[in-house]
């Protein structure tokens, strides 16, 4: 068999780690590749079902499945039920879309607050002191396309208005305009290559051995991160700052989950594995163990699981559970892009509120699809 996922450690290594596993078993073996994570946020999905067996996807490309038939839908089982039961916030409800379940979460994540303990005793609790921060040139953001759009998403959701995925207005002008003003105050005290920057890249920044950065706001939680040993310096991890009436809540809600193709020769095979795979013992066990970012209670709950990323899954749980789930329907995808391409714009030319925000809902009503969408 084969697979594809992501490449960077969280991505690749827990899968190599829970295959070689699988063969003592008695499994088939699996080959796995890895893209970029630009690379793999992109590539048509229709294409990598010809070509593996098992893919690694993000929940938004749900909708797009549906209409491909691209992926073979998971039978309700007894053990689906538990890995539904252990869904860390709504990483299992991600994935299912037309009464289907599409893929299962092997990783859970949204965005949350970084920073570095070495450098500052704690995360900045309020808006005045992530701006603090940043004019002291001591703070990062990753702003490059997609994650402005997340962070705007994010912001609605902490100011008490996230984004209405099923009805016909995406975003609430006057909360997502103050969003979208917040967003502005933030990219301009963050260094300019920010737009250049997608969450990895930040880590890394923040954790070389010369850079004054200290925080982050808005990032995807990484626990390979809070792993001493891991780089030169450990990052931290927390829940968001509550900025607005929603405290925590909102974060857009990011991770991967394991799918099958319905195109491969490997079917059965591949379900059986990536059934496993998603259970609470394995997501606890190897592949905590091996540098994964578990989508399972029974990991995030787990004593040993944290005190290897110095609680990281404790200290993020809250924004985890009370996370929005983006819209998923087809169609969803390339708003996305377009929509990133959008705000990076207006950001860079500092475009007034509303206007911005019309043009980004006028966007979203262009791709929706009213009919997929669950």
């Amino acid at each position: 068999m084969s697979g594809m996922t992501w490449n960077h450690a969280r991505g690749l290594d827990p899968l190599v780690a829970a295959s070689a596993r699988w063969v003592e078993l008695g499994g088939a073996p699996i080959a796995w590749e890895a893209r970029s994570l630009q690379d793999f946020e992109h590539y048509p999905l229709d294409d990598l079902a010809r070509r593996f067996d098992l893919i690694v996807i993000d929940h938004p490309h749900v909708g797009q499945i549906v209409k491909q038939g691209c992926l073979a839908p998971f039978l309700d089982t007894a053990q689906l039920a538990e890995t539904a039961a252990g869904s860390v916030g709504r990483s299992y409800e991600s994935y299912r879309f037309d009464g289907r379940q599409w893929a299962l979460p092997i990783d859970a994540a949204a965005q949350v607050q970084a920073y570095v303990p070495d450098r500052i005793d704690a995360p900045p609790a309020s808006w005045d002191e992530i701006l603090a921060l940043g004019r002291a040139g001591r703070l990062a953001c990753p702003l490059r396309p997609p994650h402005a759009l997340m962070t705007l998403f994010t912001l609605c959701g902490q100011l008490g208005g996230s984004p209405d995925s099923i009805g016909d207005r995406l975003f609430d002008p006057e909360v997502a305009g103050e969003a979208y003003e917040r967003l502005l105050e933030l990219a301009a005290v963050v260094r300019e290559h920010a737009r250049t920057q997608d969450p990895i890249a930040v880590f890394e920044a923040m954790t070389a051995p010369d850079s004054r950065l200290a925080a982050t706001p808005f990032i995807y939680g990484y626990a390979n991160y809070a792993r001493a040993g891991f780089r030169p310096h450990r990052i931290a991890f927390a829940d968001l700052a509550p900025l607005g009436p929603a405290g925590v809540a909102g974060s857009a809600l990011g991770g991967t989950g394991i799918a099958v193709s319905a195109l491969g020769k490997h079917i059965a095979e591949a379900t059986r594995f990536a059934a496993w795979v998603a259970s609470g013992a394995v997501q606890a066990g190897l592949y905590a163990a091996a540098g994964g970012q578990p989508g399972h209670d029974r990991a995030w709950r787990d004593a040993q699981v944290n005190a290897e990323t110095h609680d990281f899954y404790a200290a993020t749980r809250a924004t985890l559970e009370a996370a929005w789930l983006r819209p998923r329907h087809d169609g969803y995808m390339a708003f996305q892009e377009q929509a990133s391409a959008l705000l990076d714009d207006a950001i860079l030319l500092g475009a007034p509120a509303a206007a911005t925000v019309a043009a980004l809902n006028e966007l979203s009503n262009s791709f929706a699809s009213t009919a997929l969408r669950r």
